[in-house]
């Protein structure tokens, strides 16, 4: 059978034997009532395990609200107003709210991004909207890790909490949202690493919660510091909001996790010998630090010692300067050892990779050279279905083969 996959602004083509195809994983179709701002309404006056805001609330507290940077694709623009509104109700005036973007150890953003971020009304009110400061944290104790709680000043100090994000499966805390706001949203940069140098651990994966060490830290945080009401939202593939929770900060946080385990979780009985992925194409495959989401969902679709086919186009190579330093110059094993002991943004996805390339070899079809192809330890082919018949001549005739059409959106959930 013939068989394509996006790849930049195209696709590709190759056949595979139906005694080789297990089959491809794609996205849930999911029904929906409600979506955008009417369904973060919804869910602001049905929250999970605590009261509604107007009912936390009193006029004259300190609000912090602490929301997503620009690398992250939380629509808070479309979440604070309704979020504002129920404050006002409650008697809180506008110049007692203060919007922190969680940048964690991210750059600063300009004041146009602000404005952008979080929407006119909002940035041209009395609200103040400010960045995170990783330099300026008040230490609250130790989670059991041993990572220390250190917050951001004007949340510490502020009298009450609200926790904005988006909930998608993230590659080492499991999921995102919740109070990942707080940890590493606005923690200082010993704390990031401390919980980040965590990820090379057997149980940091995505979609797994509870025995995740780098989210233990993430939801222990709350133990220290009141996180008063979360509002979180999931997104479809067109970015809009098609499911909010809102309420306690584990009780909600989970019930939005089984959403998306409904949306983007698809069970599978057995791992394949051979999975061939695509990440969507553009924009998706832009770079091979785009690409990696993809290939990290991949990893659990295939067995040890298996291969993973990428269909990447990657025209603008790595994407990032210190992952291209790291995938370059560093060997996968002192990538492992290194984050550990100096978790660095940009490295981590570098390391990532890396913690994959011991589990499977990765071929890759690209408008890389291949020489480059080979200096990053994946395997360099002209087309698809060139790496397919080396896959199978290498693994055997009889192997199995699974699609991930859209990678980077698509979570095989293998209970082994």
């Amino acid at each position: 059978m013939k068989y394509e996959l996006k790849y930049a602004k195209g696709t590709v083509e190759f056949e595979i034997n139906d005694k080789n195809y297990m089959g491809e994983l794609l996205p849930n179709e999911v029904e929906y009532d409600l979506t955008g701002e009417a369904e973060v309404e919804r869910a602001l006056q049905s929250p999970i395990g605590t009261a509604t805001i107007k009912d936390i609330v009193t006029p004259g507290e300190k609000i912090a609200i602490i929301t997503s940077d620009i690398t992250r694709p939380m629509p808070s623009k479309i979440v604070l107003p309704p979020v504002i509104k129920a404050l006002k109700q409650a008697g809180i005036k506008e110049e007692d709210v203060t919007v922190v973007l969680a940048r964690g150890s991210h750059r600063g953003h300009t004041e146009e991004e602000k404005r952008n971020l979080v929407g006119e009304a909002v940035f041209g009110s009395k609200i103040n909207v400010i960045d995170s400061d990783m330099d300026n944290c008040i230490n609250l104790g130790k989670c059991n890790n041993g990572t220390p709680v250190d917050i951001f000043r004007p949340v510490a100090e502020a009298d009450r909490i609200i926790c904005m994000g988006n909930i998608e499966y993230h590659y080492f805390a499991g999921y995102s949202g919740g109070s990942k706001a707080l940890m590493p949203g606005v923690s200082s940069h010993d704390a990031i690493q401390a919980n980040h140098s965590n990820m090379v651990k057997e149980e940091a994966y995505a979609g797994n919660l509870e025995t995740n060490p780098v989210r233990q830290d993430i939801d222990q945080v709350g133990a220290f510091i009141k996180i008063d009401f979360i509002i979180n939202v999931v997104l479809n593939k067109k970015k809009e909001i098609v499911k909010a929770v809102a309420g306690h900060y584990i009780k909600a946080h989970r019930e939005g996790c089984k959403y998306l385990d409904k949306m983007y979780g698809i069970p599978i009985d057995k791992q394949a010998d051979i999975v061939i992925l695509s990440p969507g194409g553009f924009p998706k495959d832009i770079n091979i630090y785009q690409s990696q989401k993809g290939l990290d969902n991949a990893k659990h679709a295939v067995r040890e010692g298996g291969i993973i086919i990428l269909a990447a186009s990657a025209k603008e190579k790595f994407g990032e300067k210190t992952f291209e330093d790291w995938m370059l110059n560093k060997a996968p094993q002192e990538m492992i050892k290194e984050i550990k002991e100096n978790f660095k943004l940009g490295g981590h996805k570098a390391a990532a990779i890396a913690m994959i390339l011991q589990k499977a070899k990765i071929f890759m079809v690209s408008d890389l050279e291949d020489e480059l192809v080979r200096k990053i330890n994946f395997e360099p082919f002209a087309t698809v279905q060139d790496a397919v018949d080396a896959a199978l001549k290498e693994l055997g005739e009889d192997s199995q083969i699974m699609m991930l059409p859209v990678a980077g959106s698509t979570l095989p959930i293998y209970k082994g």
